[in-house]
């Protein structure tokens, strides 16, 4: 029984990596979509998020018939119920990734600022790189590096309110530029809101490790 249970949870490990790296990936694609006015690469994303859906269903289901099945203790359920929480995470943060693509598909030739999309680009492949490196602090169970990304967490938000204060300015200085500062600020509170997200994540790394419930994103609120 050991054996089958540990062969499962492997499994499950790797699904769940899998399912993360297919987020991170889509996430750096929609930010890129969006720079580029990719209106093409932009309806892909918005139609391959049924393919992240269905793969937290899976998962969800597979965590819960193994603990039906195994009815597993201390570091075993800890790890199960990880899992069952990061998953319901990559996927609103798949979800961001949609919106994101939504924006770009509404962008429309708009009169754009050159730097702040420079800002959001580098926001976004951050970003990215966070919900990459969260998956690998899983697979290492590095709590230590786990609770360190709430530091990035912090760089992204500060960045953020910089293109946030740019799009308002931008707006101010030229009505043509409205709509585009608005999707500025729009993707911005995205990549802020999935930054928050991962630090969700870095909590039940954490958990996994120590068995200790933690708050890494205090007083998180809305960037809009």
């Amino acid at each position: 029984m050991r054996q089958y249970f540990d062969e499962e949870l492997a499994d499950l490990d790797t699904s769940f990596k899998e399912m993360g790296l297919l987020v991170s990936e889509t996430l750096g694609r929609a930010v890129q979509a969006f720079l580029d006015h990719d209106r093409a690469t932009a309806q892909e994303i918005i139609d391959g998020d049924k393919a992240i859906n269905q793969r937290e269903i899976a998962l969800e289901k597979k965590t819960f018939e193994m603990i039906a099945l195994y009815q597993p203790v201390t570091t075993d359920l800890r790890e199960i119920v990880t899992v069952l929480k990061a998953v319901s995470v990559l996927e609103r943060i798949g979800d961001n990734a949609r919106n994101i693509a939504l924006s770009t598909i509404h962008v429309k030739g708009n009169k754009r600022v050159a730097a702040i999309e420079e800002k959001v680009g580098m926001t976004g492949s951050t970003v990215a790189k966070m919900v990459s490196d969260v998956l690998d602090y899983y697979v290492n169970d590095d709590a230590v590096s786990a609770e360190a990304i709430a530091e990035v967490a912090t760089s992204v938000s500060d960045v953020t309110g910089e293109i946030r204060e740019m799009a308002i300015e931008a707006m101010k200085s030229d009505p043509e530029l409205v709509t585009a500062s608005t999707d500025y600020l729009v993707v911005a509170g995205y990549l802020k809101r999935t930054s928050d997200y991962v630090t969700d994540i870095a909590e039940w790394i954490i958990y996994k490790r120590t068995g200790k419930i933690v708050e890494l994103n205090p007083g998180m609120s809305s960037f809009i």
